[in-house]
């Protein structure tokens, strides 16, 4: 297994802070990739950051991140109808925390308050804004550093 963590985002992720910022806020994807390197070098960890809007290309990145020490997923729109990145992810050997900034049960539209790619994850982190990153990456990190020592 690699000490390499994930950091992958999802479809709209590259207009964070100026898309909805009522709810999404008004902090940029540039400025969630800033907080988890500073996370990742305190602890020396390597750190591959992405974002797509393309369903094949997250998923060629979770079959790239299948034994990696962990992964951070915002699947943003995947997380309501794309079952192939569900798939993927149930491909994953590693721990899987899956990120939304926004709360998805707060959410006014229904069908935003289930996600299909959390039946795959470790854990869901929702409604923390994006210290919700740091949050996922302490504890991949933390369990990472406790078994490989």
């Amino acid at each position: 297994m690699s000490s390499r963590i994930y950091v992958l985002n999802g479809p709209n992720l590259d207009l964070l802070g100026e898309r909805e910022p009522q709810i999404y806020g008004t902090q940029s994807l540039a400025d969630v990739e800033k907080l988890c390197l500073s996370v990742a070098q305190r602890y020396g960890a390597q750190l591959l950051f992405r974002q797509t809007n393309a369903e094949h290309e997250m998923i060629a990145w979770l079959h790239e991140a299948r034994r990696a020490a962990g992964i951070v997923i915002n699947p943003a729109g995947f997380a309501y109808h794309a079952v192939a990145v569900l798939d993927a992810l149930r491909a994953c050997e590693c721990p899987i925390i899956e990120v939304h900034i926004s709360n998805l049960y707060r959410r006014e539209e229904h069908w935003r308050q289930h996600s299909l790619s959390a039946a795959a994850a470790t854990g869901v982190i929702t409604g923390l804004g994006i210290e919700g990153y740091r949050l996922a990456l302490e504890y991949l990190l933390l369990r990472h550093t406790a078994a490989h020592p």
